[in-house]
């Protein structure tokens, strides 16, 4: 078993907090802040730098205790047993982060409009450059790529670095003496002002998360996390203290400085120190904005795929990309909500109007009408910010809860003056939740509402880690060494649900390695499969008595092929299927139709990370591979079987290609099939023959011709089985059916389907279907003397 390696030691920690936190928080908040209470920003940030901090030393107790990723959602979940309530907090971070993230980009936008783009790009919607950036890192991140821990250094250095510079362009453009005496007599009295600032600075400190949620990649994470997540808060506090002094110190007019909002210090910035200044602090801006973004969709498709494992999200959302090693669709949600949400806020509904022609107020007391209309920056930074105070209100509520229902738990570090200090945190984070701007807790509220509902009318689904019991380890036949398989072997995945087919499948899979490169190595698999609530140990005996029968069948049988037989006990038959091939690095599937549970075989089909084939009609002792017949037919599924039917002719087999033209008028006939292609594709294979005939349908005639010829009949998969069921009708299925009664054999071939094939799936017969009603002649077709070589 290989062991996961931490890597990160106190230096990356660090720099991870002090890159995160160094974003669009201080290139856009600082302006606005100065601009409405003066030198008191400084009192605002550290405010709320106080009240992370308090939250942070929750974080740091919980990730010193659960040394894992995750963060507030898995700490909830280590401590709660309310299934509701852990659901909200894992909600309300994922709309957090990624609200953080829309809230990176959409600033991103304004400082690339405001001294990026040329004036004739200035008719493109609010928010295009930030939705641009964020599919980039939507790609970025499914394809694996994030910062190493050294790039992480180079990168917060250059950040810190662009931030200096500003500063000691200001001290050096009045004398520090000046600097500080106009920053000594700019202090305003508002604590209102102070509070609301406060409120709207708190998004710039939640970075302390992002080194809580990589704790398990950490060095020593009950000593280093909290020491890297302290050291990262104090010294962006101190930095962020001296810019508030430089923009104090800003010869532009406080008006010009409130005009300019969140782009106020790049103008400040060409004042200090000209062009250049300005330029290096734009760049600087926008380069931290996307770091800092591309570590909060780390986090945000972090806990996506947490709560994927259990059952509080879409299962898919937990799993790993097969070549890529991420959380594909959980990055692919995360992205989505970003796009939506800086759509929202600056695209449909900015802070000058959006284009609805309409008026949309909602009549608040005391508040007054609030205008929907106009969302903007602002109501964005509330959006995000709630949807992180709330979920920090509830982890510190449960380290109290904690300490009392885990009194012995070894705590690598303890929160001195519990459970006062976690207390007043959460009255600090109700505090600064009051003072947001109303609009966007008020989008906040009906986003968290609405998932919230949803998740009440779903209910859930069964925790992945639930989902499978191994009753046996894999025991290896003789000849492998220390039961572990090399590489380099071509492993085949055969499930099998009713024991006295165990041979015949393993002899199928045995055979069908011969098209393939690697030693063949096989592994079936037996699945006993039990309802939600029956505890795995009713059904133990009975599982262990299949994996004996099939063990014993197999040894009576000789099989000439290595294998392994392992049992699982499992909720979900098809889950269980596609994770063990994930799992074991499976290259190919080989099972059988199923007769009565096809959702099986649709899920399988669509979701496994490899080759599927699924088999019909196969006697006990022979597999006859010496003729194959193959269908003419296109799609998805189609080029790679004949890829696979290439191969076979390469090895001596006969291999007859079918063309019919169907005479039935229902839809469920099929179309007719252009055979030039497919010919195409097996140039240069000698015994390749091709037959066209005419039958009532597509698989009429494919099983007419098979039984001719004799041998086994190929044929893909049905592009998106429901949509051909429902419309077009399904061939394969059609096939098995008709195959049964002729006594043919059958092989219905998947392969594996990512995001984009999946959509090449479903638009497939649409599209095929409009070529031939817009076309005036028949598709051409091939004939023996022009195809046959």
């Amino acid at each position: 078993m290989v062991e996961h390696t931490r890597t990160l030691d106190f230096k990356i920690a660090f720099a991870i907090g002090l890159g995160t936190m160094i974003a669009a928080g201080i290139f856009s908040l600082s302006g606005t802040a100065v601009a409405e209470i003066g030198s008191s920003a400084v009192i605002a940030f550290v405010l709320a730098a106080v009240i992370a901090g308090i939250t942070a030393a929750s974080y740091s107790e919980f990730a010193s205790i659960y040394s894992e990723n995750g963060g507030g959602y898995l700490f909830s979940s280590r401590t709660f047993d309310h299934d509701y309530l852990v659901y909200a907090i894992g909600a309300m971070l994922f709309l957090g982060y990624t609200g953080t993230t829309a809230f990176y980009l959409a600033t991103m936008d304004e400082w690339v409009v405001r001294f990026i783009y040329p004036e004739w790009l200035h008719f493109l919607p609010h928010g295009t450059s930030g939705i641009a950036v964020a599919a980039l890192l939507g790609a970025l991140n499914a394809r694996g790529t994030e910062e190493s821990g050294t790039f992480q250094l180079i990168v917060t250095g250059a950040k810190v670095a662009v931030l200096l510079a500003f500063i000691g362009g200001a001290f050096a453009y009045e004398g520090p003496g000046a600097a500080v005496g106009t920053f000594a007599g700019d202090f305003q009295t508002e604590p209102v002002g102070i509070v609301t600032i406060a409120a709207l600075a708190f998004i710039t400190f939640f970075g302390f998360s992002a080194i809580a949620a990589s704790a398990g990649e950490i060095i020593d994470p009950k000593r280093t996390v909290p020491l890297a997540i302290g050291a990262s808060i104090l010294t962006v506090t101190v930095l962020y203290a001296f810019v508030i002094v430089a923009m104090v110190n800003s010869p532009v007019p406080a008006d010009i400085i409130a005009e300019e909002g969140e782009t106020a210090m790049g103008r400040v910035a060409a004042a200090f120190i000209g062009p250049i200044g300005q330029s290096l602090i734009v760049a600087g801006a926008i380069f931290s904005m996307v770091s800092a973004s591309n570590a909060s969709i780390l986090a945000a498709s972090g806990i996506g795929s947490l709560m994927g494992r259990q059952g509080q999200a879409p299962r898919r959302f937990s799993r790993i990309h097969p070549r890529f090693g991420t959380p594909f669709w959980s990055v692919t949600a995360a992205i989505a909500t970003i796009i939506a949400l800086i759509a929202l806020f600056i695209g449909v509904f900015p802070a000058e109007g959006g284009p609805i022609p309409f008026d949309l107020t909602v009549p608040v007391p005391v508040v007054g009408d609030v205008t929907l209309t106009e969302l903007g920056l602002t109501p964005l930074t509330g959006f995000a910010t709630l949807n992180l105070l709330l979920p920090l209100s509830v982890v510190n509520v449960a380290l109290i809860y904690s300490r009392r229902r885990f009194p012995d738990i070894d705590r690598g570090f303890s929160v001195p003056g519990v459970p006062v200090v976690p207390i007043v945190g959460v009255i600090a984070n109700v505090a600064l939740i009051y003072n947001l701007p109303f609009k966007g807790v008020l989008v906040g509220l009906v986003l968290v509402g609405t998932a919230f509902v949803a998740y009440l009318a779903w209910g859930g689904t069964t925790a992945v880690t639930e989902l499978v019991q191994p009753v046996v380890e894999s025991e290896a036949t003789p000849g492998v060494e220390g039961g572990t398989v090399d590489e380099d072997r071509f492993r085949v995945l055969v499930p099998v649900a009713r024991p006295e087919r165990a041979a015949s499948r393993v002899r199928l899979a045995s055979s069908l390695t011969r098209f393939h490169d690697g030693e063949p190595f096989v592994e079936v698999l037996t699945i006993t499969q039990i309802p939600d609530q029956t505890p795995y140990e009713v059904v133990g005996d009975a599982a262990q008595g299949r994996i004996d029968r099939i063990e014993g069948l197999l040894t009576d049988a000789d099989i000439d092929v290595e294998y392994t037989v392992s049992g699982h006990i499992s909720r979900d038959i098809s889950f269980d299927i596609v994770q063990t091939a994930r799992s074991t690095g499976t290259d190919a599937i080989v099972m059988g139709y199923p007769e009565t549970h096809h959702e099986v075989a649709e899920t399988v089909e669509y979701e496994a990370p490899c080759d599927v084939y699924f088999a019909n009609g196969f006697a006990t002792e022979s597999h006859d591979f010496t003729t194959v017949t193959v269908g003419a037919g296109g799609g998805p599924h189609h080029w790679e079987l004949v890829d696979v039917a290439s191969r076979m002719a390469e090895e001596g087999i006969d291999v007859h290609v079918v063309a019919v033209t169907p005479t039935g008028g229902d839809a469920g006939a099929g179309s007719p099939e252009e055979v030039s292609e497919t010919m195409d594709r097996l140039q240069g294979v000698p015994a390749a023959q091709i037959s066209e005939i005419d039958a009532p349908s597509v698989a009429d005639g494919l099983v007419s011709a098979a039984r001719d010829h004799g041998g086994v009949l190929l044929v893909g998969a049905s592009r998106t089985r429901g949509l051909q069921r429902w419309i077009f009708g399904g061939t394969a299925d059609r096939v098995i059916e008709l195959a049964e009664d002729a006594g043919v054999p059958v092989i219905v071939f998947a392969t594996s389907r990512g995001l984009s094939s999946r959509f090449e799936d479903y638009t497939y017969p649409v599209l095929r279907r409009l070529r031939r009603m817009i076309s005036d002649e028949h598709p051409t077709r091939g004939t023996p003397s022009d195809n046959e070589s």
